[in-house]
């Protein structure tokens, strides 16, 4: 398996080829300016490759840039669901204390950690302009997610 590309922009990774419609329609989304005043939008470098059909979390971790701080990843969940929640996947240094790394497993030996939490489509940019620039911490969007682990704004 390749490794994914190095990019200045976050890395959207296509893993669900089922629907194409779908993939478009979410395309569009994220690459649509929020219609807040200041039109903010995520910086994407889309990965739109079948090499990447079906891939587990650990297995985009483990083909990612080790600089990469934050992946986006457009699953079947993202893909069929009304909201488009995509995978927003932050990483972590195993030695990291944050609380980042938690759900990688007791096997991530040499490899870095991550934790997971959907977003919707229309609120990607947040969570990618704020986690790209240091201006907040990836707890916060955990802390702001609704109760099925989704993050739909502040």
């Amino acid at each position: 398996m390749k490794n994914l590309p190095q990019s200045e922009a976050t890395l959207l990774i296509r893993t669900d080829f089922s629907d194409e419609a779908a993939w478009q329609d979410l395309r569009t989304v994220v690459t649509t300016p929020s219609d807040e005043d200041d039109d903010f939008l995520a910086m994407l470098h889309i990965v739109d490759d079948p090499a990447y059909r079906d891939l587990t979390t650990e297995q985009i971790v483990a083909l990612a840039p080790a600089e990469d701080d934050l992946l986006i990843v457009a699953d079947e969940k993202a893909l069929t669901g009304s909201e488009m929640p995509l995978l927003a996947v932050c990483m972590s240094d195993e030695d990291d204390d944050e609380g980042a790394g938690e759900d990688a497993g007791e096997d991530s030996d040499s490899k870095p950690g991550f934790d997971e939490l959907r977003v919707v489509a229309t609120e990607l940019w947040s969570i990618e302009n704020n986690i790209s620039l240091a201006n907040m911490d990836w707890e916060e969007f955990v802390d702001a997610a609704e109760e099925d682990g989704v993050f739909r704004g502040f």
